[in-house]
């Protein structure tokens, strides 16, 4: 293949565009990768859909090896499917919904569960034709609320999801470990660096989940490891150890005056200097009341959270635990409707008798002291214990996780690092099976019912984080198995060097070689230099000034090695050069 920079659809631009943040928005924009048709949604320019097939390329020969087998479905899906498994409504305003001109509602589908256990269940009945696992490349469609970073959170998006299907749950793990190696491999074709990290399932459902997040500092995840052990997880997954309970007589409670302490910040120093305790943060209880929806209710529950007052509530751990409910922060118009729920004051002591349902961070074991509130305006209550005082309802993973927590493993202290999500693999279980009553005759007559695992890669999204984990202030830098090109030859232009650099191009290309060849008459060396490093191919090839005495020069844009070559050896260099990178 070979490009010409003056016929190739390409316009790079100097300027960031006004509403990118992120580095991989900025430079796919400038470079002319990518353009913005509307919030979310992005074309793709000649080199960005060469890219975007690299990478679909890569992921589509690692399942084809691993024996996956490629089907392809539909965007546009009815609702039944979805209704069938309750997603219809779980989803929520995330769904792209529509109705077709006899009222029939349809989706743009999010993730396809329910048609590949439909499709299998059709076409398979009996145990012999299992285990199977299929998958496809599909572009897939979410309502996000906030469209942001360019590709990295569309509202379309390019995905690949797989499936498998086995008839027992050893046959799943088996499933699960061999996609868990295909990804592993395929991210390391794809020069991406990862951690994979235990995860949340949320409204996929299912048991066992990993994520492989690629560390970023622009990425939405947060996610911790344990460099003794090497534990990683979700900052949503991480388990808290919980200590062993505290046995022995504890003084009875008592309530204390606190007027104008509603924080814990005021309250550890009122109680401090007005009444010679000396506690801290951590041996307060801050209680926290949310309200939360259940997908089809129009009614909310009313819940209050109990984590240790040094911490704060990481809403989206509080989201990942009451999925696939909603939760919201209690608003003064709720607290109207509660007058047993004393804002600032309140205390667990009480809640049983007011039908609240109360949960508690893993760390408020039976035997534990606290001080919290005494459920009166201006009062909180001391020594108030665990298990005597008050009993939960049950644990909660809703804390903010910190730098030197201990390890649930391990005991170690965890480190947090932020990552952005490129694949993510569940053991579904039966749910969709459930579902769809997919089953398999067995070898007795009697039917067993299958069990599932539901695999996805971000494809167009690992676009954006190479970007994000390979760009330096110049601009892109892919690796070679995803560039548009093995090489860009440049030809500043003057004294014959354009039909030189054309002339290495073509030889290039005869050698089997993917080349651009920047062509373009009456465009300045200095824009051809500045465009070459922006586009970000791997080796760039200059037939310059250095002509007259028979020299080109060769640089390498991953580490920026540039050298003086003999024009006569440019072709052999070159070529040499590109096959040691791809051995």
């Amino acid at each position: 293949m070979l490009l010409r920079m003056s016929s190739l659809f390409l316009r790079t631009l100097r300027d960031d565009p006004a509403d990118a943040e992120v580095p991989s928005h900025k430079l796919l924009v400038r470079a002319g990768y990518v353009r913005r048709v509307a919030p979310g949604v992005y074309s793709w320019l000649p080199l960005g859909k060469m890219v975007l097939e690299n990478v679909t390329r890569i992921v589509r020969e690692e399942m084809d090896r691993m024996g996956g087998q490629e089907v392809l479905f539909p965007a546009l899906l009815p609702r039944e499917y979805y209704e069938a498994t309750g997603r219809w409504t779980e989803y929520g305003d995330t769904l792209f919904r529509l109705k077709d001109r006899k009222g029939a509602d349809y989706l743009l589908g999010p993730t396809h569960e329910e048609m590949f256990t439909d499709m299998v269940k059709g076409e398979y009945a009996s145990y012999k034709d299992y285990p199977v696992t299929l998958y496809q490349i599909q572009t897939k469609y979410r309502d996000e609320a906030r469209p942001r970073a360019g590709i990295l959170r569309g509202r379309e998006f390019v995905m690949k999801d797989s499936y498998s299907f086995d008839l027992d749950d050893e046959g799943l793990k088996h499933s699960y470990e061999r996609h868990r190696e295909t990804y592993i491999k395929i991210f390391d074709r794809l020069g991406i660096g990862y951690k994979i990290c235990f995860a949340t399932s949320g409204a996929m459902g299912g048991s066992a989940s990993e994520e492989f997040l690629a560390p970023a500092v622009t990425g939405e995840d947060t996610f911790v490891a344990c460099h003794h052990c090497g534990y990683a997880a979700n900052a949503e997954a991480v388990t808290t150890p919980a200590p062993a309970a505290i046995t022995g007589e504890r003084p009875a409670q008592r309530v204390l005056d606190t007027p104008g302490t509603p924080t814990i910040e005021s309250l550890v120093t009122y109680v401090n200097e007005h009444h010679g305790l000396n506690v801290t943060a951590a041996e307060t209880l801050k209680n926290i009341v949310v309200k939360v929806t259940k997908p089809g209710s129009d009614k909310p529950e009313t819940l209050i959270i109990g984590v240790p007052g040094d911490r704060e509530v990481d809403f989206k751990r509080l989201e990942a635990s009451l999925a696939p409910g909603e939760p919201a922060i209690f608003e003064a118009e709720d607290f109207a409707r509660h007058p047993g729920l004393v804002r600032g004051y309140i205390g667990p002591q009480v809640l049983k008798g007011l039908g609240i349902r109360y949960l508690v961070d893993p760390r408020v074991v039976d035997g534990t002291a606290w001080v919290t509130g005494a459920n009166e305006p201006g009062k909180h209550a001391v020594d108030v214990v665990a298990g005597r005082d008050f009993v939960a309802d049950g644990t909660i993973e809703a804390a903010e996780v910190r730098t030197g927590d201990a390890c649930p493993v391990c005991g170690s202290a965890l480190s947090i690092d932020r990552g952005i999500e490129i694949g993510h693999i569940f053991q579904l279980g039966r749910k969709y099976a459930d579902a769809a009553k997919l089953d398999a005759l067995g070898p007795d007559g009697k039917p067993i019912r299958v069990t599932m695992g539901s695999y996805g890669v971000g494809v167009s999204r690992a676009v954006a984080v190479i970007v994000e984990q390979r760009h330096d202030e110049l601009g892109l830098v892919w690796p070679r198995e995803v560039a548009p090109v093995d090489v860009h030859v440049v030809g500043t232009g003057k004294d014959g060097q354009i039909e030189a650099a054309t002339r290495l191009a073509e030889e290039l290309e005869a050698r089997g070689l993917r080349v651009l060849v920047d062509d373009r008459a009456g465009v300045s060396p200095g824009v051809k230099f500045k465009d070459a490093e922006l586009l970000g191919m791997p080796t760039i090839l200059i037939v310059g000034r250095g002509l007259a005495q028979g020299v080109a020069e060769l640089r390498d844009r991953v580490t920026g090695v540039k050298e003086e070559i003999p024009i006569a050896e440019a072709v052999d260099r070159v070529v040499a050069a590109c096959h040691a990178c791809h051995a």
